[in-house]
């Protein structure tokens, strides 16, 4: 079993930024690919980005490329996402997800309870 608790979340004006992050137990951290995905109300799970377990890897959704950044540390077995230039349509729960390193979500075994985010305009 792993547990994931993710932190950071809050409200934020467009423009700004927040920092999330995924704090992990369980099982060996270091040996598992990290995601974000995140979703609206009444809509299905949109992948945001991934990080293979070295962190050597990284990998984004066009609509957040050159703006989200995803990063880890391995020794505190929590993972990051810096979201900077939010727009109000990035209002919604951010989870993050631990498993294999893909942009889908069946590529992940275990999920985070989600943290809200909400840009204002």
């Amino acid at each position: 079993q792993v547990q994931l608790v993710e932190s950071g979340g809050g409200l934020v004006q467009a423009g700004g930024s927040l920092r999330l992050s995924c704090a992990a137990s369980g099982r060996a951290f270091s040996i598992y690919a990290m995601g974000w995905f995140r979703q609206a109300p009444g809509e299905g799970r949109e992948f945001v980005a991934a990080i293979s377990s070295s962190g050597s890897s990284t990998s984004y959704a066009d609509s957040v490329k050159g703006r989200f950044s995803i990063s880890r540390d391995n020794a505190k077995n929590t993972v990051y996402l810096q979201m900077n230039s939010l727009r109000p349509e990035g209002t919604t729960v951010y989870y993050c997800a631990n498993g294999r390193y893909s942009y889908i979500t069946s590529g992940y075994d275990y999920w985070g309870q989600g943290t809200q985010v909400t840009v204002s305009s």
